[in-house]
C-alpha cells in the first residue's frame, strides 16, 4: 500500500490544503500526508499561511506511516538545516526592590512549610494564613513607626 513511502525518506510534495493545525501535502496522485504545525519550520509558527501557500512545492521527511489507516505524518522542518543558535544576552542582576514589604518568615509561605507535615484542613490553613497576614501587618506597622 505505502511501500514506496518509507519512514525517514525525504520526498517532494505539493501543498494541497492548509488548516490551523497543519498543512496537507500530496506525495503523488493517490497519497497525501499531514505536516503538523509544529513541523512546518524551526521556531514557533503562529500562522501557517505566513510560511506556506496552497500549491507550494516542498521537500518533506516521512515521520510515520500508519498501515491500517493510511495516514502519513510529514515534516518540512526536518528537511531544513537547523538555524544556528544565537547566545542570549546575559541577564543583569536587578537591584533588590525596597518598596514592598518582606514576609516575616523569610519569604516562605506558612502553607509550604506545613505542607511537608501532610494533609491540612481548611481550618488549619486559614489559621496559618491569618497568622502570616498578622505577621506581615505587624512588620509593616514597625516600618511605618520608624
Amino acid at each position: 500500500m505505502s511501500g514506496q513511502y518509507e519512514v525517514g525518506s525525504i520526498v517532494e510534495g505539493k501543498v494541497t490544503g492548509i488548516k490551523p493545525f497543519g498543512a496537507f501535502v500530496a506525495l503523488d496522485n493517490q497519497k497525501q500526508g499531514l505536516v503538523h504545525i509544529s513541523h512546518i519550520a524551526h521556531g514557533f509558527v503562529k500562522e501557517i499561511n505566513d510560511h506556506l501557500s496552497v500549491g507550494d512545492e516542498v521537500k518533506v521527511k516521512i515521520l510515520s506511516v500508519d498501515e491500517t489507516s493510511g495516514k502519513i505524518s510529514l515534516s518540512i522542518r526536518e528537511t531544513q538545516p537547523k538555524p544556528e543558535q544565537t547566545e542570549r544576552p546575559q541577564r543583569q542582576d536587578r537591584p533588590e526592590r525596597t518598596d514592598r514589604p518582606r514576609r516575616a518568615n523569610g519569604g516562605k509561605r506558612q502553607e509550604q512549610q506545613t505542607q511537608a507535615q501532610g494533609f491540612n484542613t481548611l481550618e488549619e490553613k486559614l489559621k496559618s494564613w491569618l497568622k502570616e497576614s498578622n505577621e506581615i501587618q505587624a512588620d509593616l506597622n514597625k516600618r511605618i513607626k520608624k
